[in-house]
């Protein structure tokens, strides 16, 4: 017989499910801050015991989210634990962990399977466990389900499974968790209900799509979308600097057009954990139809090619001035992949500095955000690398920026560097010690 949702639904009515969130990075910890803030009791997971021990002090190891707003939360009864045992305890299980690719861009479910195993070794009827990993159409059904039911327990029958994409914008001012719509898709439509019914409690506009497989590609829809556009407008950049014309004034030109048009910028190359990856998630899953995805393995193509581009472009800069990369010295500023957080996953400023380093120049960094290169999966050899100060500026050959940080005195850095190769359109007002790239 299948399990009724009323018993669960009761629970996330009356504020007394107990919410487990699997991961607490940058989806996770918001995710799980606003259920506790919402008046459920939350449990975090992480295999990481020191961001835990951050936690339970009332720490904030996420520079957008407030150390105030953790402190409050740990008040209301946060609790967050590396013994994934105490999953038991749990009515609601939110799986926020990464989905990378491996070195040949294929999907990497390795964190998604080995966190669905450890759910399913402390799975009991009645449960609800949601993926939130953003992955190809497929995966909740194909992979999670399956390995959920190593517990002898069967999904939509005794107990509920769906998939709710993450949507979070670190440091975005206009939109938070609790704002930006939640999109909701089921295995069964009584696992929808359930699940739907948990988000509404914490974000003010859920919308239920009918299966997890839309639910999947609606996130894969999303940013695939943002990686062709920001492709083209790349794309455009390159044709524009041949050209002699400024892209950044063709594009404020174009988006005074209110209807037909949306904005998007260019830069050194993608960022972030998931404009970089998805869109070939979409493309690995089509092989399996026969169907090529011409379009979106072009835009990954142009967008992979930026850092070349970019360091073209500085060899250029270099050659006009009677000098060659090798033995240059090079600031980049920036290592975070957008401004103002501290986020540098994907980052292009790591192959950036790779290319550099293989070519012969000395590279170093400034990020205020960041102040010591973490160990990566990609840049190993990069780890424990850190910030420079900005008023050695001028004791470089050249200054890449990378990343526009709001708290950088844009007009000091002028005035003091040699040459400025600008990317993300920093320095409107053409000088002769700027080369746009």
């Amino acid at each position: 017989m299948t399990l009724p949702p009323n018993v669960l639904l009761d629970r996330i009515g009356s504020r007394t499910a107990r919410v487990g969130v699997i991961g607490l990075g940058y989806v996770g910890l918001p995710l799980l801050l606003e259920f506790v803030e919402q008046g459920f009791p939350a449990l975090g997971f992480d295999i990481d015991d020191q961001k835990i021990d951050a936690l339970l002090r009332g720490e904030s190891y996420i520079r957008h989210i407030a150390r105030e707003r953790v402190a409050a939360a740990v008040g209301k009864g946060l609790d967050a634990t590396v013994d994934f045992s105490r999953l038991a305890a749990c009515d609601a299980i939110l799986m926020c962990v990464p989905t990378p690719l491996t070195d040949h861009r294929d999907p990497d479910l390795s964190f998604v399977e080995q966190t669905t195993t450890s759910v399913a070794e402390h799975l009991r009827a009645g449960q609800l466990v949601t993926l939130e990993s953003t992955t190809y159409p497929g995966t909740t059904r194909e992979i999670v389900v399956p390995i959920l039911e190593r517990s002898g327990l069967r999904a939509g029958h005794d107990f509920f499974v769906a998939y709710s994409p993450e949507r979070e914008d670190p440091a975005n001012p206009n939109f938070t968790t609790r704002t930006i719509p939640k999109v909701v898709g089921g295995l069964t439509p009584a696992c929808r209900k359930v699940a739907a019914a948990l988000y509404r409690g914490v974000v003010t506009n859920v919308v239920e799509v009918s299966s997890c497989d839309a639910a999947e590609a609606t996130k894969i829809l999303e940013n695939t979308f943002r990686a062709v556009n920001i492709a083209l407008v790349n794309e455009l950049k390159m044709v524009f600097h041949r050209m002699g014309i400024d892209p950044w004034e063709v594009i404020d030109g174009a988006a005074t057009k209110p209807f037909g048009f949306m904005r998007f910028t260019p830069g050194p190359g993608l960022g972030g954990h998931c404009i970089p990856i998805d869109p070939f998630y979409l493309t690995w899953k089509a092989r399996e139809f026969d169907m090529p995805t011409r379009f979106i393995e072009m835009a990954g193509e142009i967008n992979s090619s930026m850092p070349y581009y970019v360091c073209q472009r500085l060899l250029e800069g270099l050659s006009q001035r009677g000098l060659g990369i090798r033995g240059a010295k090079v600031l980049i500023v920036g290592l975070a992949y957008k401004k103002n957080v501290d986020d540098d996953r994907e980052s292009p400023s790591y192959k950036l500095i790779e290319i550099l380093q293989r070519w012969g120049a000395h590279v170093d960094y400034h990020d205020p955000y960041v102040p010591r290169i973490r160990a990566t999966r990609h840049y190993p050899q990069l780890a424990g690398q850190e910030s420079v100060g900005l008023d050695g500026a001028d004791g470089y050959d050249a200054v890449l920026i990378a990343t526009d940080h709001d708290g950088v005195d844009w007009a000091a850095l002028l005035a003091a560097a040699r040459l400025v190769i600008d990317t993300r359109g920093v320095y409107r007002t053409p000088h002769d010690k700027v080369v746009p790239a």
